[in-house]
């Protein structure tokens, strides 16, 4: 299987979450056809949060054996748990409390109303990452990773020209001073992220082109940290027309 990066563009936000999450369905289904269950990695934002309340709008939702999916997130706002602006709360609203998930396959990263240390919140979700990894690794294989994708490209909470990016000996980062609110966060670095068999990068919007087309057109990972985003199998930008005005044309396919 090939892991070369490919975008496929749709006309419109509603119709890129809508495709996105038949995807979804239909690769789930089939991963637990061939093996006991499969681990995702969420993501926040206006697009990752509407991917997963179109996974719930969707009848086809009821093919998935929920009790056998796991959820992890690539970041998360450390904010009390509950907090309306915790991507985790978001996607319990958008989804998660609307299917028959096992609550102990839920894998929320640490608030600070749990653990009052950002570090010690980060390296606390590291030791449930490796408690769940096979063969005595630091992490459970990543069936899909979900990414957004900011205008200035930026991949969970791993910013341009931070040392967030360069971390190669950790699995989970504290990050402080974010150029985005709020300031302090946790987030998967990028060995972690690449680690997943595929990567699903989902975007929209003429704010995001320019990062897209950098990231496409050979940009460092420092410069524009989407850059980097690839996963072992697959990779893979779904994007609405505006975010795809600065792409190549021989990078565009129509089907996955």
């Amino acid at each position: 299987m090939s892991n070369e990066r490919r975008v496929l563009v749709h006309a419109d936000k509603e119709e890129l979450t809508g495709s996105v999450a038949a995807r979804f369905i239909t690769k789930v289904v089939d991963l637990l056809d061939e093996q006991p269950a499969v681990n995702i990695v969420l993501t926040g934002g206006t697009v990752g949060i509407g991917v997963l309340a179109a996974i719930n709008a969707s009848p086809a939702r009821m093919s998935v054996d929920w009790s056998r999916v796991h959820l992890w997130w690539g970041d998360e706002r450390w904010l009390p748990r509950g907090d309306a602006e915790r991507n985790d709360q978001q996607a319990r609203d958008a989804l998660l409390d609307h299917v028959a998930l096992q609550p102990e396959n839920i894998h929320w990263p640490p608030a600070p109303d749990e653990i009052d240390d950002l570090d010690a919140a980060a390296a606390s979700y590291a030791s449930a990452l490796a408690e769940a990894a096979e063969d005595g690794g630091d992490l459970p294989r990543f069936d899909i990773t979900f990414l957004g994708v900011g205008p200035d490209g930026h991949i969970a909470s791993l910013f341009p020209n931070r040392e967030g990016m360069r971390v190669t000996d950790a699995t989970v980062i504290g990050v402080r001073n974010s150029p985005k609110p709020p300031p302090e966060r946790i987030s998967l670095t990028l060995s972690a992220i690449n680690s997943s068999d595929r990567v699903w990068l989902v975007l929209a919007g003429a704010d995001k082109a320019s990062a897209l087309g950098l990231a496409l057109a050979g940009a460092t990972m420092l410069e524009v940290p989407a850059a980097a985003a690839q996963g072992r199998k697959r990779t893979v930008f779904f994007v609405d027309e505006d975010a795809a005005a600065e792409v190549s044309d021989d990078l565009i396919v129509s089907e996955y």
